[in-house]
């Protein structure tokens, strides 16, 4: 082999492995800011790991919220009418934030099952529900409306 032909491969070599870092360092950047988005039935049958970063969405259950006196803390349960998750959120609420209303919760599970939110957005279109929740809430009023037709067929 030539010391040309060799120099060649060694600047193609470098080329190569210098790609192949620079693509497994942007999948490692890339896998660490993925946002997953989860319901409270996927949360609560244990899809989202405590500690992890992600969305959830859902209904402000009604009577839930509450607020801890000379605090920004707010206390809050987040339903898909299947399961119920509860939460908790230190901030300035939106102004559109409301018992019934559809929202969305960014933040981690605690290792006692308690969403600790970081960001709560809630959407000005009255008829908005978050993705997958809609599905949720209309199974289980279904279940709700056989149930209740079992109980009395009349």
């Amino acid at each position: 082999m030539t010391p040309a032909r060799r120099k060649r491969l060694l600047v193609v070599g470098l080329l190569v492995l210098g790609v192949a870092v620079a693509a497994a360092l942007g999948l490692q950047a890339f896998r660490k800011n993925l946002l997953y988005y989860f319901t409270p039935d996927q949360v609560a049958r244990g899809d989202a790991h405590a500690g992890q970063a992600f969305r959830m969405g859902g209904l402000v259950a009604m009577g839930s919220v509450q607020r801890a006196p000379g605090s920004m803390t707010v206390h809050f349960t987040i339903t898909d009418m299947q399961r119920s998750i509860p939460v908790v959120y230190t901030g300035i609420l939106p102004d559109l934030f409301r018992e019934g209303q559809g929202i969305v919760v960014y933040g981690t599970l605690d290792k006692n099952g308690l969403f600790v939110a970081n960001q709560v957005l809630a959407k000005h279109d009255s008829k908005y529900m978050p993705p997958g929740v809609e599905a949720d809430i209309k199974k289980a009023q279904a279940q709700q409306q056989a149930e209740r037709l079992a109980k009395d067929p009349s």
